[in-house]
């Protein structure tokens, strides 16, 4: 049993059950994503639904590692949100900054470059260092997009400041645990799954603001 979260108390399926309840957080988002896809009125592009399908697995994966609190479920609660990111930063490539599908994908192993350099240095620091690439990733998103005055950099510099908060929750876990027993790790779960969904509204926002510009 893998027990780092305060709220967990025994090895028992239940113990988390704040922390596994959250998640439905999530599949809210999730869905909110595919009803905004479906009010396109137009079938909707591949890159777009695999973010929402790759929402609903972080949602899932998080539940399974906050209820059985194994080796197994912690990859599938960790490898959903690497493969958001690398996916997401691909359709921004594509959606956002213009380059074409297929290059697009070259900001994926770029991504993973960086954050192999970062991530190391991250440690014993404030920011864990799965998460640090992450952050400086979308406050570069956010400049790039406000340096070509873009007005989506509003959107991507309150999900900048929203993932302070977000990781802020996540680091209060373990020290305040001996007077909030309940813990601040579900504050993660609802402030993240308010991230990725802004995240992946603004890309779908982006889709539509295209296709209207091509009739």
């Amino acid at each position: 049993m893998i027990d780092g979260y305060c709220e967990r108390l025994t090895a028992t399926f239940w113990a988390e059950p704040v922390n596994a309840l959250s998640n439905l957080a999530f599949l809210v988002a999730a869905a909110l994503a595919a009803l905004h896809l479906r009010r396109t009125g137009r079938r909707p592009p591949p890159d777009l639904v695999l973010l929402v399908a790759i929402l609903t697995a972080i949602g899932v994966g998080s539940f399974l590692f906050h209820t059985l609190a194994t080796r197994w479920a912690a990859l599938a609660d960790t490898l959903p949100i690497g493969v958001f990111m690398l996916v997401y930063l691909v359709v921004f490539t594509h959606r956002f900054a213009g380059v074409g599908r297929r290059l697009a994908w070259l900001a994926a192993p770029a991504f993973l470059a960086f954050a192999a350099v970062v991530a190391p240095a991250a440690r014993g620091g404030p920011v864990p260092g799965l998460y640090l690439p992450a952050l400086l990733g979308l406050a570069g998103l956010t400049a790039f997009l406000a340096a070509r005055r873009d007005p989506a950099w509003r959107t991507f510099g309150l999900v900048t400041s929203l993932f302070v908060v977000s990781l802020t929750f996540r680091q209060l876990d373990g020290p305040l645990c001996p007077s909030w027993p309940l813990g601040t790790h579900f504050a993660w779960h609802l402030c993240n799954a308010t991230v990725l969904y802004l995240l992946l509204r603004a890309a779908i926002r982006r889709y539509d603001l295209r296709v209207a510009a091509a009739r």
